[in-house]
């Protein structure tokens, strides 16, 4: 095995801070669409189809982007991935703060995706590298409360400052806020390519035998899939199944997205007491819980209370699982990264669309069986990806 090279020094506080910002950043994009949905029906026009197709060419771009990151990151470092993505994002969020019709809309959507896609694996791959074993899933828990500051970020302000400042301006102030990481990734000092001598495909495609990349994987494919569809259809659910004003609908968003973020704070802090794979398992049971009770709630205040307590049912599984991914394959990290990911990235893709479909036909209470049916298999490949570690650890 070809080992990363760890000579080259950097300071992991700078490193680590400007990976939060990225996060950061990473967090607005994934909220933005869930939370300026109602807005853009109001000004463009256009059906719930078409909206679970802005969510289907976004996912399916930043499919497109972590494919390609992690073997980028391993050979050649990171700075310039990260320097170019968040100029992406900037643009889409300016484009959308000027788009009058739908086709603008839809490319601001593909651009954000390829941005988006580059930050999250980036600065994911980044907090893995830059820490040991001891360390790591603390702070990939840590750079998860700062995904949840951003999604939290653009739900608040337009629940609070829609009717003062209008959308586009707020979408403007989102541009801005993008522009932090790429002055900080200008600006600071990266590690270069773990194989920087040359990228032996032979040995990056080995970690492709292993079954508990897949595992990681598909658990994601699940976990990605939960958070897009609940951060997507959350607020169009409230208002349409409650009749709970937009701006209510925007705040229960932002409580949503503050859940995650309080549950990746708590977790930060109890990942070493419960170990990853036990966390896992408690959080998907929580957010099973939620999402029947979601689904079936009589009342807008009983489901806005299940929108919460999924969102800290959510906050651990996705960073602990890739923490799990950085301890198994720390040589080859960006590139592992990639492939769970980019598996993860399908479920997001795929179903926040099958909901809209599903929505179309036979309502949003109906679409949020999907995730349901995804905790219930979180739980399942987790107690899979338990016993194939058990397995490793007991194996001479």
């Amino acid at each position: 095995m070809i080992e990363p090279r760890t000579t080259e020094k950097v300071n992991t506080r700078r490193l680590m801070s400007s990976a939060c910002a990225g996060m950061f950043v990473f967090g607005i994009v994934m909220a933005i669409l869930g939370a300026i949905l109602p807005g853009l029906f109001a000004r463009v026009g256009f059906d719930k189809g078409a909206a679970g197709n802005l969510f289907l060419y976004m996912n399916f771009a930043m499919l497109l982007m972590s494919l390609f990151f992690g073997p980028i990151v391993d050979r050649f470092g990171f700075k310039v991935l990260l320097v170019v993505c968040s100029l992406l994002v900037a643009g889409a969020f300016l484009l959308l703060s000027l788009s009058s019709t739908y086709s603008l809309i839809l490319i601001a959507a593909v651009i954000l995706g390829f941005g988006g896609g580059g930050l999250n694996g980036g600065t994911n791959t980044l907090t893995s590298d830059i820490h040991d074993a001891e360390k790591r899933g603390s702070a990939m828990n840590v750079l998860g409360i700062f995904f949840g500051f951003g999604a939290l970020t653009i739900p608040f302000l337009i629940g609070v400052l829609v009717e003062l400042l209008g959308l586009g301006k707020i979408l403007i102030l989102a541009t801005f806020l993008s522009l932090v990481p790429f002055v900080l990734f200008l600006l600071f000092k990266f590690p270069g390519g773990k194989q920087a001598r040359g990228f032996p495909l032979k040995e990056a495609a080995g970690i492709g035998r292993n079954p508990l990349l897949w595992l990681c994987g598909f658990l994601l494919f699940f976990q990605s899939g939960n958070e897009f569809t609940i951060g997507g259809w959350i607020s169009t659910y409230l208002q349409e199944s409650f009749k709970i004003r937009p701006a209510a609908a925007a705040l229960v968003l932002a409580g949503y997205w503050a859940a995650i973020m309080a549950g990746r704070l708590v977790s930060s802090r109890i990942v070493r007491v419960l170990r990853n794979g036990r966390l896992v398992l408690v959080s998907a049971g929580l957010a099973l819980a939620a999402a029947v009770l979601l689904r079936s709630a009589p009342s807008g205040a009983l489901a806005a209370f299940a929108a919460v307590l999924i969102g800290l049912g959510f906050a651990a599984i996705y960073p602990t699982t890739l923490a799990v991914v950085g301890e198994s394959f720390p040589a080859f990290s960006g590139t592992a990264f990639s492939v769970v990911i980019a598996i993860g990235l399908c479920g997001g893709m795929i179903s926040p669309w099958l909901a809209g479909k599903i929505a179309q036909t036979s309502g949003l209470r109906q679409g949020l069986f999907l995730p349901v049916l995804n905790c219930a298999m979180i739980i399942l490949l987790q107690l899979m990806i338990m016993s194939v570690i058990k397995k490793r650890r007991s194996s001479p």
